[in-house]
């Protein structure tokens, strides 16, 4: 029963998992092509527009970063790498319960075969002189069967969670190269400028007065 409810499961979130890590999900073309379009320096008032009304990773991640145009370089690449993690853990979602399938569906399917071979022998040592060895026969094929579909359930969960975290891997490497590229070409030519805003000026030195001689009264 329960290698049944964690096959279930293990669908579940493999289906899930497919239509959420689709790369037009992901990384949208529209919003690719746009970042690439932008040329350094030039006003990104289009791909905000854009990202505005979207709700994939890659639109949330630029949002932040063209919020935050106006903090220094350090800050905004901060700000979203923060978000950006927090993206990573939304791709990630349901890999767990995967990683947990992987680990008990096999030991599920051992409990099932070592309880059902407590019960063949069991019946054995009753009537050991009227056992058919068919029916002994045929009580272990089914108790080997727990542990076959135990793994019948662990490798192909198994082949999903290694494909879908390669593929938030490379997602999310394609992400951080085009956000990269992005901030690269709105902070173009303003390392100058605010170098040239925050000179501060020097201080005019105001000289000062001579003091005054005392004149010591005359006796």
């Amino acid at each position: 029963m329960l290698d049944v409810f964690c096959s279930i499961v293990s669908l579940t979130v493999i289906i899930l998992r497919t239509l959420a890590l689709r790369e037009k999900n992901v990384l949208p073309l529209t919003i690719e092509s746009e970042m690439e379009r932008l040329a350094p320096g030039a006003n990104p008032e289009r791909l905000f527009r854009i990202v505005q009304h979207d709700a994939s990773s890659l639109a949330r991640i630029v949002r932040v970063a063209l919020a935050h145009l106006r903090w220094p370089r350090s800050e905004n690449v901060e700000t979203v790498q923060t978000r950006a993690r927090h993206e990573m853990v939304r791709l990630e979602k349901g890999l767990v319960v995967l990683e947990v399938i992987i680990g008990i569906a096999p030991l599920i399917g051992l409990i099932g075969t070592v309880s059902g071979l407590v019960h063949v022998f069991a019946s054995l040592g009753v009537s050991a002189s009227s056992a058919d060895p068919k029916l002994i026969a045929r009580g272990i094929s089914e108790a080997l069967n727990c542990t076959v579909f135990g793994l019948g359930i662990a490798v192909p969960s198994l082949v999903a969670f290694v494909y879908f975290s390669k593929k938030v891997e490379v997602l999310s490497v394609e992400m951080e190269s085009l956000v990269t590229d992005l901030l690269s070409k709105c902070y173009h030519g303003r390392l100058a400028g605010g170098r040239a805003k925050t000179q501060v000026p020097a201080q005019t030195v105001t000289p000062a007065e001579p003091a005054t001689p005392e004149i010591a009264p005359m006796a």
